[in-house]
C-alpha cells in the first residue's frame, strides 16, 4: 500500500510523515508513506493524505503550483475511490470556500464554508490552540472506532469548517459554540485537529484510516 502525503509547502510535513510510519510499524501493515510534491506519485497512490497550516488561501495557491496534482488528487480520489484525509487546513480545502483574508474557492468535494472562529465567551481566544474533547456518536465512522468516550485531541486554528450538510460532520469540539472537528463523506474524511499532534487519539485516528476500507 502506498501512501502518498503531498507536500505544497504547507505544514509540519516530517512529523505528519513519523505519525503514520510509527501506525504502520506498530500495526504490522504493510505499506510505504510517501511525502511528495509529484503528480504521477499521486497517481500511483492507494491513499492519499492532505496536510495544511497557515492561511486557507495561500494553502490553496500551494497546491494549485504544483504542476497537475488537484488534478492528480481529483482523479485518485473522486474517479478512483481511493480513501483521502485532509489534516487542518487540509480538511478547510474540502469545502467549497474559504473566507479567510478574501473569498477563495476550496476544492468542493464535502460542500461547506470555512468561517473565523466567534467564540460566544470572550475570555476564549483566538486561535483556539491546545487540547480540547472531542464529542461524536459511537460507531458513526470507521475512522473513529476504537476511541473512547470524549477522548482529547490537540487544535490549533483560527478558522472554523461549517459543513452544509450536519451528517458529515462527524465530530465537534466546543469552543464557545460548536466547531466541526472531523468531517466525512464517501471515500473522503478530514480532521481539523492534528493527529500527529494527539497522541493516543491521533495514533487510533491514523490507524484507523490506514485500515479503512470504504
Amino acid at each position: 500500500m502506498l501512501v502518498a502525503i503531498v507536500d505544497y509547502g504547507s505544514g509540519n510535513l516530517r512529523s505528519a510523515a513519523k505519525a503514520f510510519e510509527r501506525v504502520v510499524a506498530e500495526e504490522g501493515l504493510d505499506a510505504t508513506i510517501a511525502v511528495s510534491a509529484d503528480a504521477e506519485l499521486v497517481r500511483k497512490a492507494d491513499r492519499v493524505v492532505l496536510p495544511g497550516v497557515g492561511a486557507f488561501g495561500d494553502c490553496r495557491a500551494g497546491l494549485d503550483a504544483l504542476p497537475g496534482m488537484v488534478e492528480a488528487m481529483t482523479e485518485q480520489v473522486r474517479r478512483h475511490g481511493r480513501p483521502f484525509m485532509g489534516i487542518c487546513v487540509g480538511m478547510q480545502l474540502l469545502a467549497t470556500t474559504g473566507r479567510e483574508h478574501g473569498t477563495h474557492a476550496g476544492l468542493g468535494w464535502i460542500p461547506g464554508e470555512v468561517l473565523p472562529i466567534t467564540p460566544s465567551d470572550p475570555a476564549l481566544k483566538v486561535p483556539h490552540m491546545g487540547w480540547n474533547e472531542l464529542a461524536f456518536v459511537p460507531g458513526i465512522h470507521p475512522l473513529l472506532a476504537g476511541l473512547p468516550e470524549n477522548p482529547h485531541a490537540y487544535f490549533v486554528h483560527s478558522y472554523r469548517f461549517q459543513v452544509a450538510d450536519p451528517k458529515q460532520q462527524l465530530a465537534r469540539v466546543d469552543y464557545g459554540g460548536p466547531i466541526t472537528a472531523v468531517v466525512g463523506k464517501d471515500n473522503v474524511v478530514g480532521t481539523q485537529f492534528h493527529p500527529e499532534k494527539s497522541q493516543i487519539t491521533g495514533l487510533r485516528v491514523i490507524a484507523n484510516f490506514l485500515k479503512w476500507k470504504p
